[in-house]
């Protein structure tokens, strides 16, 4: 259905207190006695949202005044409330042409006529209301009835001229429905949408609905602009809410298109060094990952930031030797808090290796294991401890494990499995 079937209440002026209605009765004047208490109940009705009894309060004042502030108010509640009967039969027995509310009268008539279904009847007195007041409000209820006549074409019409003349994003959503869903006409749309974004902005939910189109027809590279237009413009007016769910779209789809242009507009906006982590990791990028975790390891004081600097760090020393005791450091620091299983081998693996000490290498190997008891790197580590203690059958055996696993495809595996095989 529609987008704008739901809008139509949204283009009833309600002038809920600005209007004068034809009784000559000074504005100032009280029109009756007990029209300031009316006035204060209709009041307190609203206040607590008991429109019913607000509209009924509203309907006597206008009875007892004939001032049309009070009848609009009474015909607003009541299509609020969806007494669309109540409404055609106040709003046409109180349309006055000599009244300076006849407009809004009739068109909450002619409204009431629609919602109620009765269609030709709506048409004659729609297109009454634009004869008589020709603007953009009466434009598109006239579009809004000839679309539920399913005469789409003049419904195009009319929602046309609506839009030429208020220039409103609401209108041009509704008129975009009609073309893109009911006609046919997706590019006529969807260029609709492209050149009023460029010239005018998101306003009015013209860029949800042209994402909406694109993602229909899987258009990516349209999804990405649209998204970053509306990304900009509510950072630009400040609304956090709408930026940053925007920025949840946007970033996955940039992701899915291009990393290295998802890790551009992160690094440009300073919006999400979790996520930019995350994507550097994606593709590698060691320097630029190592340099992003100590700025959050400073920011933070999160241990675990800790423990991936010595990673990294151990990864991307050219001399492994040089770092290797403050890589020791960092990762004791960093499990002297945390009881995580990758740390625990990495530093036991280290330990080991390089015959730091080999025994509280295998501790911490072992600690992993019972954690991860299948996870052949793990497995890996513990025969090669258990070959650096010479115990070359046990070595052997668990060995043996990570070969029939993953086979002899990486080269330290193929290093160790050999050594381990001349173990005696």
């Amino acid at each position: 259905m529609p987008s704008y079937k739901t809008l139509i209440i949204l283009i009833l002026p309600l002038f809920l207190a600005s209007c004068v209605g034809t009784s000559n009765i000074p504005v100032n004047k009280k029109a009756f006695e007990q029209e300031d208490t009316y006035i204060l109940y209709a009041l307190e009705f609203e206040k607590h949202r008991d429109l019913e009894n607000a509209r009924q309060m509203y309907l006597k004042l206008f009875e007892q005044s004939n001032r049309y502030r009070y009848i609009k108010r009474y015909l607003s509640f009541s299509m609020q409330l969806k007494k669309f009967e109540d409404v055609r039969v106040n709003s046409k027995k109180y349309l006055d042409e000599d009244s300076a509310s006849y407009e809004d009268i009739l068109r909450f008539y002619t409204i009431s006529l629609l919602k109620l279904e009765k269609l030709d009847e709506a048409l004659k007195q729609g297109t009454l209301l634009l004869e008589k007041f020709n603007n953009s409000e009466n434009y598109e209820l006239l579009a809004n009835i000839y679309f539920e006549r399913q005469e789409y074409k003049k419904a195009e019409e009319y929602f046309e001229s609506a839009y030429v003349s208020n220039i409103s994003g609401e209108t041009l959503t509704n008129l975009v429905d009609v073309l893109y869903s009911y006609l046919n006409k997706k590019e006529k749309a969807i260029s609709y949408l492209e050149t009023h974004i460029r010239l005018y902005g998101c306003k009015g939910g013209v860029c949800s609905k042209l994402f909406s189109f694109y993602r229909e027809q899987r258009n990516i590279d349209g999804i990405i602009s649209v998204l970053k237009k509306a990304f900009y413009e509510y950072k630009k007016d400040d609304n956090l809410y709408a930026m940053n769910r925007t920025y949840k779209f946007l970033i996955a789809y940039l992701e899915q298109k291009d990393l290295d242009a998802a890790i551009a507009f992160l690094e440009k906006n300073d919006l999400d060094d979790s996520k930019l982590l995350s994507l550097y990791q994606k593709k590698d990028y060691k320097k630029k990952s190592l340099d992003l975790l100590y700025k959050l390891y400073k920011d933070t004081g999160n241990i675990d930031l800790l423990a991936q600097i010595a990673i990294l760090e151990f990864e991307m020393a050219k001399d492994k030797k040089k770092v290797l005791k403050e890589v020791i450091t960092k990762f004791e620091s960093a499990l002297m808090i945390l009881d995580n299983h990758i740390y625990q081998n990495f530093l036991g693996y280290l330990l080991i290796d390089y015959n730091v000490d080999v025994n509280k290498g295998l501790a911490l190997v072992k600690k992993a294991l019972e954690k991860a008891p299948n996870n052949v790197a793990y497995i890996d580590s513990l025969a090669w401890g258990l070959y650096k203690k010479k115990e070359c059958k046990k070595a052997y055996i668990q060995m043996k494990k990570v070969v029939d696993a993953i086979g002899l495809d990486e080269k330290e595996i193929k290093l160790h499995w050999n050594k381990i095989k001349e173990c005696k």
